[in-house]
């Protein structure tokens, strides 16, 4: 009988569906400690947690039975997913349930800003009458800047229209086309900053999104801009936004987030004037906790009890017998993505998948969704497996998928092309029969690694670039692991892929790419 362990406060219709479920032990332990944990995961089979439990490779070396972990929320950042991959065990998690809920909390922030309600609130309890001082800005005919179009994105579009709002979007990844659909303007950050009264951020927390509102972004925004962030801490530039609300270019904030949680009780933004706070309550409503709950709970019942698989993070939907066969392309696919969405810059229109040689025999579906998971999962934060496609979909990006009977240079190979503010082609081919290589870049041919932080760099042909690079990374204490070069002698130009073992900073990058006969250099995680 499958044993299932309950380590975080899940709402008693959750718990129900577990107790319920004919041929499952449920062990209710919410809040135990780490090393209560240790104890208890040993002969568990599946995992339910919420933010709390941290699934550390420790946690997975101990769990020798454990088959699936359920995250009852949208983030896994509190679960080691690549050892937990490695081990064979699922990740999922429940990227819809705390939609609507996220949504209206980041429209009562806005609202309660505008209207000065939090302020007004406490003058009345401390027996004032001070009805000149909040005078209020009506929100009817304002324009909203929303940061990031995705599921909880277009619903707060959706609810800030019923205000008559005007709304602009940012996002690299929405085409002209879902804008349309939306009946929002689509525009670029810069004149999304100079036209809003109210930015308003729904992008999840990655390298590229990290501090994408900071100062640069406030100096070009209008004079008493209105923020809120009710999706990461860090997303916005903490500093950057305690000077702009200091020099009176933002006027006001309404966070839910902060980088430290809970921020120490002196942190300068919690105790402003002119910012309203609240801790990290986008989800906590009766109703999001009990729909995060139940599903988090049905799907862990389902993949111990009939092995089906939904929301998962980490495995596709695909059979273990086929699983044999495609695994190593899935890895592969996934990698070229993630190549392809970090060189993207900007909105990407187009994503044709093609497949030569012994590959394109196989179940072909499952690579190509791992391919849009990997060139997406830089902007959305919950693309997984499942509904990489129904994102690419939303976000109107058409993939075409073809198979090529004989590869001219290899047995197998994959090839992905992207088409949109910048056209590349990225190949690969599994060696030895699992692993992954990148064997073309555009036009050059290579057969380098995938693996760690990578530097791309483009040059002319000239003589000394590959001891600078050397140079540049060794005084910067920076091992090299791997360094592949390729040449395109008709240009005179050369390509090379070089694995690090750390991120290099933006000093360093920044000495590459001011060197003589450099033309790009980009830093890549794969």
């Amino acid at each position: 009988m499958p044993k299932v362990l309950v380590s975080d406060s899940l709402a008693e219709q959750g718990v129900t569906v577990l107790e319920q479920a004919a041929g499952i032990d449920v062990l209710n332990r919410p809040g135990c400690s780490p090393d209560e944990l240790l104890e208890l995961i040993a002969d568990v089979d599946g995992l339910v947690i919420r933010s709390g439990t941290k699934v550390t490779a420790d946690v997975l070396a101990i769990a020798k039975n454990l088959r699936i972990v359920g995250r009852a929320g949208i983030g896994v950042d509190n679960i080691d997913t690549p050892i937990a991959t490695q081990q064979g065990v699922v990740v999922v998690n429940t990227p819809e349930g705390n939609n609507i809920t996220t949504a209206e909390h980041a429209i009562s922030l806005m609202v309660s800003l505008a209207r000065h309600v939090p302020q007004a609130t406490a003058s009345m309890k401390a027996g004032r009458w001070e009805k000149k001082k909040f005078q209020g800005m009506e929100l009817y005919n304002r324009t909203l800047g929303v940061l990031g179009a995705g599921n909880i994105g277009r619903f707060v579009v959706s609810r800030a229209k019923g205000l008559g709002m005007k709304v602009l979007v940012h996002d690299p990844y929405l085409t002209a086309e879902a804008a349309a659909r939306l009946e929002v303007e689509r525009v670029e950050l810069d004149e999304m900053m100079s036209r809003a009264d109210i930015v308003t951020v729904h992008v999840p927390k990655t390298k590229e999104t990290t501090g994408i509102l900071g100062a640069a972004e406030f100096s070009k925004a209008k004079a008493g801009l209105i923020v809120i962030n009710a999706a990461r801490g860090g997303i916005v530039d903490e500093a950057a936004l305690l000077e702009a609300l200091e020099s009176g270019q933002v006027g006001a904030a309404g966070l839910d987030v902060f980088v430290e949680e809970p921020p120490p009780p002196d942190h300068p933004l919690v105790n402003h004037p002119n910012v309203i706070c609240t801790p990290h309550l986008g989800a906590s409503t009766e109703q999001a906790q009990i729909n995060v709950s139940v599903t988090v709970a049905e799907q862990v019942r389902d993949y111990l009890l009939r092995g089906e698989i939904r929301n998962s993070i980490n495995v596709p939907s695909v059979s273990p017998e086929q699983m044999a066969e495609v695994g190593p392309y899935i890895g592969l696919g996934e990698k070229l993505g993630a190549f392809q969405g970090q060189l993207a810059q900007g909105r990407v229109d187009v994503v044709e998948v093609e497949y030569s040689g012994e590959v394109a025999e196989l179940r072909v579906a499952p690579i190509t969704i791992a391919v849009l998971k990997g060139i997406l999962a830089p902007v959305r934060e919950s693309v997984n497996l499942v509904n990489a496609s129904h994102i690419a979909q939303e976000l109107g990006i058409k993939v075409i998928e073809s198979k090529v009977a004989h590869s001219t240079d290899f047995a197998s190979a994959v090839t992905v092309k992207v088409k949109g503010v910048i056209d590349r082609l990225v190949a690969g081919a599994v060696f030895h029969g699992d692993q992954p290589r990148i064997v073309r870049i555009d036009d050059f041919m290579l057969e380098a690694i995938p693996e760690g932080c990578t530097l791309l760099i483009h040059n002319h042909d000239q003589s000394g670039v590959v001891g600078h690079v050397g140079t540049a990374l060794g005084e910067a204490g920076i091992n090299i692991s791997r360094m592949q070069l390729a040449l395109h002698e008709s240009r005179g130009e050369a390509c090379m892929l070089v694995n690090i073992d750390q991120d290099p900073g933006e000093e360093v990058l920044s000495a590459l790419r001011e060197a003589d006969n450099m033309i790009a250099v980009q830093l890549l995680e794969l």
